[in-house]
């Protein structure tokens, strides 16, 4: 997804991302690879973020951007996968940095960006030669790697139905 369609959004969108401090000390790095071998680094979040990303896992959709579902390794509820390379989904992963950081929320950093999509609100990061998608103002972070090349709008129209099915509004703890 170009820059731009995120950029007219993001004074409004950043705004709830103003986080207290204490978010910044519990962050951490939760990044996969999205390449040819659909493979995910688990998250290990708590039994609620667990039960709520159980629950997305239900109603996934079979296809994202014409692709269809090929789960990475190693087997669980809280990573999906499709298409090779493989556009990697993670849910319960931690609260990205980014997020919180004051260069964003001011439009200032030209690699994160913040938007919506469909209902869902999302901050996007270019990293190397794919984009990752972290969802915002919902009660679990799910992160969604796109690999360079696929369209990440059609990526996030496909997966904005069961986002909003499946993890409520709110802050994620």
């Amino acid at each position: 997804m170009p820059v731009n369609s995120f950029r007219h959004r993001h004074r409004r969108v950043l705004r709830v991302f103003r986080l207290p401090a204490l978010a910044l000390l519990i962050t951490a790095a939760g990044c996969s690879s999205a390449d040819d071998s659909a493979s995910a680094a688990v998250p290990s979040p708590d039994a609620g973020v667990t039960k709520l990303c159980r629950d997305l896992d239900k109603v996934l959709p079979a296809k994202v951007d014409g692709e269809r579902r090929e789960d990475p390794e190693p087997a669980s509820a809280l990573t999906a996968a499709w298409g090779s390379p493989a556009i990697i989904l993670r849910c319960g992963v931690p609260q990205p940095p980014k997020m919180v950081d004051p260069k964003v929320a001011e439009g200032r950093d030209a690699d994160a960006v913040a938007g919506g999509v469909n209902g869902v609100d999302w901050l996007m990061e270019k990293q190397g030669d794919a984009h990752r998608f972290t969802t915002a103002n919902r009660k679990v972070y799910v992160e969604v790697q796109v690999p360079e090349g696929v369209d990440s709008s059609g990526v996030l129209i496909d997966l904005a139905a069961a986002v909003k099915k499946a993890i409520p509004k709110g802050i994620a703890s």
